[in-house]
Parts: C-alpha cells; sequence; structure tokens
C-alpha cells in the first residue's frame, strides 16, 4: 500500500489548485483523477463553452460589419471552430498535467473510491493517506421524462461537440449554461426557443441585468416561454415535439434537439464515502465547517461537491483555503466571489445587489452608467447595457457592483478588488481611468451615485 501525505481527489480548478497548494506547502501530494485533468471546467465546460463562444460572436460580428465598411459573405465552418476549440483545450489540459509535475505531484488515473478514514483505492492502487480532499465536482441535474441519451436531450458535454449546429434547438432552462449556449447557436443560424420555468430569463439575477440578455435574445430570433415547464416529448416528424404548460395554456414546440440546463447535482456517490466516515446531506452534498473539514477530520471538502455556487473560481479559492487550513495556517474567509455570465451582452456580480442592501435597512446610493454613453463602446459597436454601483449613504462605502455589457466579466475584477479594500465611491470615483477605456464606465457609476457625473444630464429635480 503506497503510503502519502495527502490525496486530492478530482483534478478541476478546484483539485489540481489545492493539490498545487499543498505541494507548496511541503505536502507530498497524490492527485487522483478519473478523466483528463482539468475536469468538466478545462475540457467540458468554461474552456470550450468560452471558445465557441467567441467563434459565434466573431461570425456574427462579421455579419454586422457592413455598416462599419466590410463586406462578410463566409459562411462559417463548424468543424474547423470545432477543432480550434479541442486544441485549446487540449494545450491547457497539457498545462495542468505540465504544472502537476513541475510541482512533484503524483497523479494517479482512476476513479477514487475511500475504504476507510485513512485508505483508498484509486484504480487498483492502494493508498494510506494522512489527509483527504474530496473535489470531484458537480454533474448536469436530469429532469424525469428528459433523461440525456446524447443523440436528442442533450446536456452541456454534448452540445459542445455536435457534428453541425442544429437548425432548431430547444432549451429547458433560461439559466447561465442554456443561454450561454443557445446564444453561441442562435448566432450560427439556428431557431432557439427557450423554456425557463420562473418569471425571467437568469433567475437569481437582478431583472434590471437580465434585461438586455432577453431583449439581445429577442434580435436573434429567440422564441423565450417565461412562468413555463416543460412536461412531454416526442418524436415527430423526424423531429422533437416538446409540449409545454405556459401561462397560456398547453404549447408545443418543435426542435431538432433539446439541451437541457437545469441545475447541477454533486459528485458524491461512488466515492465510498461512508466508509471513510464522511456524512452528506439530503441532496448528496458534503457539509464542511469554516476550515472545510468535513464529519471526518482529516478529511477535506471544497468546490460544487460542499454547495452552490457551482464556479470555477470558487472551487479554486476554496481549494486553496482547504490546503492552508490542513498545513496549520489560520482559516480565511472564502471572500465576495464575482459571477460572470457569457451571454451577449456579458453580465457580471460582485458584492450586495440594491434589493439585498435595502433589504437588510440600508439607506443606499445607486449609480448607473450606459455603455451608450461610453466613447469605447461606442468605437466597439458594443453599447447595450450598463455600470451600476451599490453604495452605503452613511459612509458612501462600496457595497456591490453589476455590470451588463461588453467584457463585463472581466471589468468586474477592479470591483471585486475594490470591495475587498473597503473602497468608498469617491475612491472608485477618483480614481484615473484611461481613456478611452470600457473602465471608465465604473469611474462614471460612481461619481453617479454621487451625483457628481461628467457626461450625463444632472438628474431631474
Amino acid at each position: 500500500m503506497k503510503q502519502i501525505q495527502a490525496l486530492v481527489v478530482g483534478a478541476g480548478p478546484g483539485g489540481y489548485v489545492c493539490a498545487i497548494k499543498l505541494a507548496q506547502l511541503g505536502k507530498k501530494v497524490v492527485l487522483a483523477e478519473k478523466g483528463p485533468l482539468g475536469g468538466v471546467c478545462l475540457n467540458v465546460g468554461c474552456i470550450p463553452s468560452k471558445a465557441l463562444i467567441h467563434a459565434a460572436g466573431l461570425f456574427h460580428k462579421l455579419k454586422k460589419s457592413a455598416a462599419i465598411g466590410f463586406e462578410a459573405g463566409a459562411a462559417p465552418d463548424w468543424t474547423k471552430a470545432v477543432g480550434w476549440k479541442n486544441a485549446v483545450v487540449g494545450g491547457l489540459t497539457r498545462g495542468v498535467g505540465g504544472l502537476a509535475k513541475a510541482n512533484g505531484i503524483e497523479v494517479l488515473a482512476g476513479t477514487a473510491r475511500f475504504t476507510g478514514p485513512n485508505e483508498a483505492l484509486v484504480g487498483e492502487e492502494a493508498v494510506r493517506f494522512e489527509t483527504a480532499f474530496i473535489l470531484t465536482g458537480s454533474s448536469p441535474a436530469a429532469l424525469p421524462g428528459f433523461e440525456f441519451d446524447g443523440k436528442n436531450i442533450l446536456g452541456s458535454t454534448e452540445a459542445l461537440d455536435l457534428p453541425q449546429p442544429p437548425k432548431s434547438l430547444a432549451v429547458i432552462g433560461g439559466g447561465v449554461i442554456g443561454l450561454e449556449l443557445g446564444t453561441v447557436f442562435a448566432k450560427l443560424g439556428t431557431k432557439l426557443t427557450v423554456v425557463e420555468f420562473l418569471d425571467q430569463l437568469l433567475p437569481g439575477i437582478e431583472p434590471d441585468l437580465a434585461a438586455p440578455v432577453a431583449r439581445s435574445l429577442q434580435r436573434l430570433g429567440a422564441e423565450v416561454h417565461l412562468k413555463s415547464k416543460a412536461v412531454r416529448c416526442a418524436e415527430k416528424d423526424g423531429l422533437l415535439e416538446l409540449t409545454l404548460e405556459t401561462p397560456e395554456g398547453e404549447k408545443t414546440v418543435q426542435a431538432e434537439r433539446i439541451l437541457l440546463s437545469v441545475g447541477r447535482k454533486p459528485n458524491s456517490s461512488g466515492l465510498g464515502l461512508e466508509a471513510a466516515g464522511v456524512k452528506t446531506d439530503a441532496k448528496g452534498f458534503i457539509p464542511v465547517d469554516a476550515a472545510f473539514k468535513t464529519s471526518v477530520p482529516h478529511i477535506y471538502a471544497a468546490g460544487d461537491v460542499i454547495g452552490p455556487p457551482f464556479l470555477a473560481h470558487k472551487a479554486s479559492r476554496e481549494g486553496i483555503l482547504a490546503a492552508r487550513a490542513a498545513a496549520g495556517e489560520p482559516v480565511e474567509p472564502v471572500g465576495l466571489i464575482p459571477s460572470a455570465v457569457y451571454t451577449d451582452p456579458e453580465v457580471a456580480s460582485v458584492g450586495e445587489t440594491e434589493a439585498q442592501a435595502r433589504a437588510r435597512g440600508a439607506d443606499v446610493l445607486v449609480g448607473r452608467f450606459p455603455f451608450s454613453a461610453n466613447g469605447r463602446a461606442q468605437t466597439m459597436r458594443e453599447a447595450e447595457g450598463f455600470v451600476k454601483v451599490v453604495g452605503d449613504k452613511a459612509d458612501a462605502r462600496l457595497l456591490g457592483v453589476g455590470i451588463v455589457g461588453p467584457d463585463a466579466s472581466d471589468l468586474i475584477g477592479e470591483a471585486a478588488l475594490a470591495l475587498r479594500m473597503k473602497a468608498t465611491l469617491r475612491d472608485l470615483a477618483e480614481t484615473v481611468h484611461p481613456h478611452p477605456t470600457l473602465s471608465e464606465a465604473l469611474m462614471e457609476a460612481a461619481e453617479a451615485a454621487l451625483g457628481e457625473c461628467i457626461h450625463l444630464p444632472p438628474p431631474r429635480r
């Protein structure tokens, strides 16, 4: 039996980062992974989806380029786009392997299963560990009657590897993954239908931030059914006929394929957690304390498997903190986790929303600055959306930022740093930003909250 200090189960964005941090802290680490290094995010999630989002976005911009003097008539080569996407993924996967090797981490390929509180099997190899870390992530959740078959009912993994864009696609679930991938195909000419059970697209995101995304989908020709439920599906005339319960009564929608995107479930079954003594809750998530310890003190867990939000950067941060805690360092809070949605336009946020701040009784200052008034956004022909800042009226402390518009996923990093540093609206307003840039919208939104915005008319009295 192999004797090791630390066993990390799962080599996704939480697991391999945790393993590297443990190695930096002087631990001898074994990293167990049944699939490719990098996990879902790198191989069949974050990275490949963003590659195809970029590719479809370029094609969409080319189609609209006549207005600025460029005629583009080329048809998209989907096979080449998917090949490029796979090359990007392959290079990054090899990079994770190189990082593991450079840090002296031993990678064991195979399914890991605990056989006791200090022992596990990885494939056929038995290991005995001092500490273990469970970062096995999550998987797409199915709906009764809509089980994944990889052909007609697709999850995100299959949607990323379709041989050709479907002529029509019905997306069940108007959340992040469904809208990101749905937008890709809509930009390539697919007739898109979105079915969402709740009363807005991107549930959980502030309605004013989600509204520009809904308008964009409408311009792409998408058909959206809110407050609607998919109840059954059958093949008819070579297509899939989806029956919906809507506020207007029962409706049917036909599509070539169905993308099911209704949430995720933890990858906690089949790990032998009972043998290790690690407890799970009713949904299969692993409860942990502030130091990421499970019910077994020398076994830690982090990332999707301990609960939402299901974000790669959250998993990475938690993996690092779990490694530090196991090494005896002081327990540090995870901190504010920014979110980013790669729709068109993008949506990103961090900190408190206006509604959350008001709900706890805060007297708030709110400032908005539209990208339509931003010079850089105009030169990019990406003037949809705005930046919204929320501050506390008592001391002008920044409470939260929401952005819908071009490059929101990059811009939100400045807001996250400002919140971590406990910046005020004045700090943000008086930080000189280069011109012309999208980031100026953050500065001007803070000015607007203070009633001092230069590039907006003064508010009506």
